[in-house]
């Protein structure tokens, strides 16, 4: 992979070598910091992921409600995926279910495996151009999985080396994309709807010892209510915050300033 060389002022006999995929990281996490619409989170990862050498990218979430996708893919390929309920057929995103980390998959080496429907779903996928690429899993509380793929028309392209050289940087690359959409764009839904206000006594109450780092047991002792109410008081707060996980609800909970 090519290679940039910086010279340090210190010492001009020192190079700090960054290689290109870690530069296309750097400057996606300086402008990830500024996006706040769903149109410069996609126009940002649609940047990096050219700079990596793939085509596309998709982010799916997957909630209790609609899928939540942002993409670069083309338009009719995910009006057809979510029209014929792919995400429930799609071996990437069954993959993405059962294992935590990142893994390469073939479009073209998967013809031959898995149950017919899955192989004729290759098919469609490999005729709009998608033919490999890399996916990352996310997982978040109570069981929600996200995932961050980049994707290629390039069938001599090899995400494999990719992956060996830069797993932990497109690790991060997930990671990333997924904190910040799903607390900036959640956040911004709930400003519109005012849902963050309908949290009960009881839920701010759960929240906040949360906060302070207690466990399920901890707070049900401190409450003096079973631990089953209290996963059932989170569970609620974090349903109506739009939070991946509790930990993110106690950050967003924080953040507005809603607990005691």
């Amino acid at each position: 992979m090519a290679e940039i060389v910086f010279a340090t002022f210190s010492n001009p006999r020192q190079v700090w070598r960054m290689s290109s995929a870690e530069r296309a990281f750097q400057e996606f996490l300086d402008a990830i910091q500024t996006a706040s619409d769903e149109a410069a989170f996609e126009r940002i990862a649609r940047r990096v992921t050219e700079r990596l050498g793939f085509k596309w990218f998709a982010y799916l979430r997957l909630t209790d409600n609609a899928p939540v996708l942002i993409s670069s893919y083309p338009r009719s390929w995910t009006k057809r995926y979510f029209e014929l309920g792919y995400q429930d057929l799609d071996p990437v995103v069954r993959r993405v279910r059962r294992q935590h980390e990142l893994f390469c998959w073939d479009g073209e080496g998967s013809l031959t495996i898995g149950t017919r429907q899955q192989r004729r779903f290759f098919e469609e996928a490999m005729a709009f151009g998608i033919t490999s690429g890399v996916t990352m899993p996310i997982r978040g509380g109570f069981g929600r999985i996200a995932a961050f793929t980049l994707a290629t028309d390039d069938r001599e392209m090899r995400p494999e080396r990719l992956v060996g050289e830069s797993r932990d940087l497109l690790h991060l690359l997930g990671l990333y994309f997924h904190t910040h959409a799903t607390t900036r764009l959640d956040a911004s839904g709930l400003a519109a709807t005012g849902g963050a206000s309908d949290l009960s006594p009881r839920e701010r109450q759960c929240l906040a010892w949360a906060a302070q780092g207690k466990t399920v047991a901890d707070i049900a002792v401190l409450t003096e209510i079973a631990p089953r109410t209290v996963t059932f008081h989170l569970e609620n707060a974090r349903r109506k915050l739009n939070a991946a996980s509790i930990t993110q609800c106690v950050a967003e909970a924080v953040r507005r300033r809603m607990l005691p």
